[in-house]
């Protein structure tokens, strides 16, 4: 929940006054940034190769009112094949949130996602930091996790599941290649990597607290450049 709502702020900062936008979310999990877009005017179409979690995007689909209901469509399919699925400039705007590190070459993919962006476009992505990569294990005193991590782009992540990290001068020299240079960047999670989601405070005020301290930590060094996440945010001249 914590990340959501970080990254939706801060992608709702990047697309304020806009309506109406073609949004592509590329491996939309169970929906949430798709429904807050397709909430705010914008229509949406999720992709997702998982049936259970793409279930639950189409549940959470069902519950909201049908002004929202008929801007988004879900779909079942191949991420790492979205230039397949669409034509270059179908859309104004395409999330590829947490799908990266899956990937050992993620240029392939992110090349596919800039043909399919209109000028003008906005690509947002999601990695994991690698320049703060022994900050995790580190603060849980993992300390042969936290020295194998300053020099490794490798981790496991909270799924169990191996994984790889971005720096970001890298992801910025592969964007601006692909002629969607880095327009903001924002640091995600600074304080909280080591919180699971269902531990966030349940008091209101605490939570908005918590919320309000991330947001300012993610826009500003020295504290985004040591956030557990990225969200990079480029854009199509």
């Amino acid at each position: 929940m914590v990340r959501q709502e970080l990254v939706a702020r801060q992608l709702g900062a990047q697309l304020a006054g806009l309506d109406g936008l073609r949004v592509l979310d590329v491996g939309c999990g169970q929906g949430t940034q798709a429904l807050r877009l397709a909430r705010a005017g914008h229509l949406v179409t999720g992709l997702d190769p998982d049936p259970v979690t793409l279930g639950a995007a189409q549940a959470a689909l069902a519950a909201e009112p049908e002004e929202v209901r008929v801007r988004v469509q879900l779909l079942g399919g191949d991420c790492y094949q979205v230039g397949r699925w669409f034509g270059p400039r179908s859309f104004d705007v395409v999330l590829c949130h947490g799908v990266l590190p899956y990937l050992s070459d993620p240029d392939p993919m992110l090349a596919s996602l800039a043909r399919l962006l209109a000028p003008g476009g906005v690509l947002s992505l999601v990695v994991r930091n690698a320049e703060a990569l022994a900050m995790r294990p580190g603060l849980t005193g993992d300390w042969r996790t936290a020295l194998e991590s300053f020099d490794s782009t490798r981790f496991t992540n909270r799924l169990g599941l191996p994984a790889r990290a971005d720096r970001l001068a890298d992801l910025s020299t592969t964007l601006r290649d692909i002629a969607v240079p880095v327009r903001h960047w924002y640091g995600v999670r600074v304080f909280t990597d080591t919180t699971p989601d269902h531990q966030a405070p349940v008091d209101g005020r605490q939570l908005a607290q918590l919320l309000d301290a991330e947001e300012r930590a993610g826009q500003q060094d020295p504290y985004r450049r040591v956030a557990a996440l990225l969200h990079v945010v480029g854009a199509k001249p």
